[in-house]
């Protein structure tokens, strides 16, 4: 496996562990620190990007205003009718499209879906989808439009 791949693993290993750690701080109220803490202690965090796990889970909470905001005119229901994983999932995929352009937007909303049929609640996977392909076309509408002009789409 090249390191790439290995790394790209980690990453895809680290939003797990983001989704599960947003859904305690959302339900706990606990202190994210609090949270990276109890996880690296209680649980074998085998094949983590841990830098990637540590600032996401740190980042997110800090920035949720923000990334509410971007997803706002996606949603079609109030933040608070939405369950915790898909709160969760959304405020993941909505850091990444903001914060991380050099994650293309297609990972970054696969990512949430395959997250969101990991962890969510049945067919919760396709809102996600069309909430964040929304989010992305307003956020990276730049990166969009020039992967629709390439000859390859």
């Amino acid at each position: 496996m090249s390191g790439s791949n290995r790394s790209n693993h980690g990453r895809v290993r680290a939003r797990r562990c983001v989704v599960q750690a947003l859904y305690q701080w959302q339900l706990a109220g606990q202190d994210p620190n609090e949270i990276l803490k109890e996880f690296v202690a209680e649980r074998e965090l085998v094949k983590v990007d841990l830098e990637y796990f540590s600032a996401l889970t740190r980042e997110i909470p800090k920035k949720v205003e923000v990334l509410q905001a971007d997803l706002m005119p996606a949603l079609d229901r109030e933040w608070s009718r939405l369950g915790p994983v898909e709160r969760g999932v959304l405020l993941l995929g909505a850091y990444e499209l903001h914060f991380c352009p050099h994650i293309p937007w297609r990972v970054v909303v696969n990512e949430a879906v395959e997250l969101c049929k990991m962890f969510g609640a049945e067919d919760a996977h396709k809102y996600i989808n069309g909430v964040l392909d929304r989010t992305a076309r307003r956020l990276r509408s730049m990166e969009i439009g020039s992967a629709a002009d390439s000859p390859a789409a």
